[in-house]
């Protein structure tokens, strides 16, 4: 990883500079909080390390800076402020995560990493779209061709899981799973009822189906054209007729 340590403790910098290279990380370092701000916002870096009592500019001034920015590489605040009070400053300051001194290095270390594994904000994705649907995961709303749809938390989640898998076939287990968080089959058919509500809200007043029933497999959803030929088994006699809504 490439990380940004923005520290004024000459001797502190130099020793997390050395570590940090010796355990196969790329590192620059800078001694204040406007030379740390304009390195994050100049060159792309996977973590950055602020301290929090900086020359120049303090660091939680720095993070906020940076997120009015849209910048949103992860950050572990450094602070001899420890108290509950201080870190959960830090944290609405816009950091990711907050180390008291003195730390260890090797917990240091593991937060950076694991920091580092974090999927980047503007990585995640936010919309979904399939045909003429669309799943908008930040206002928590569903549209298809400009009409607005209202759907349960649930449905939303079912709905948001079978979208984020577009295309490919979702089985009964991997929706126990993900969307109820069940590890085993409880014998139960909330899926089918669930799946049947969804499709009466997201199918059934427009003219081509898009979320399907594969018999003997699972559920998909996809948009198959004009001509949808039945082949996937969506009918109002798949999973509506053994559920029941």
């Amino acid at each position: 990883m490439r990380i940004l340590i923005v520290e004024d403790d000459r001797e502190a910098a130099n020793y997390l500079v050395k570590a940090l290279r010796e355990a196969g990380h790329v590192v620059d370092h800078a001694a204040d909080g406007e030379t740390g701000h304009e390195l994050a916002s100049s060159a792309p870096f996977d973590v950055l390390v602020v301290d929090r009592m900086l020359p120049r500019r303090d660091g939680l001034s720095v993070i906020s800076a940076l997120r009015a920015e849209g910048n949103h590489t992860p950050v572990l605040v450094l602070s001899a402020l420890g108290q509950v009070d201080d870190r959960v400053t830090g944290l609405r300051a816009g950091g990711d995560d907050y180390l008291p001194k003195p730390y260890a290095f090797s917990e240091l270390l593991a937060r950076v990493e694991a920091l580092g594994r974090r999927p980047r904000q503007q990585d995640v994705e936010t919309r979904y779209t399939v045909g003429d649907l669309t799943l908008d995961r930040l206002s928590h709303t569903v549209t298809r061709a400009g009409q607005d749809i209202p759907l349960q938390p649930r449905e939303f989640r079912l709905l948001e899981y079978l979208m984020q898998n577009a295309g490919q076939v979702v089985t009964r287990t991997m929706l126990l799973e993900h969307v109820w968080e069940y590890h085993f089959d409880p014998q139960t058919n909330v899926i089918d009822v669930h799946v049947s509500r969804l499709r009466a809200k997201i199918d059934k007043d427009f003219d081509r189906p898009l979320l399907h029933t594969i018999r003997g497999a699972g559920y998909t959803i996809r948009d198959t054209g004009r001509d949808t030929g039945g082949d996937t088994g969506h009918d109002a006699g798949g999973d509506a007729g053994r559920s029941g809504p």
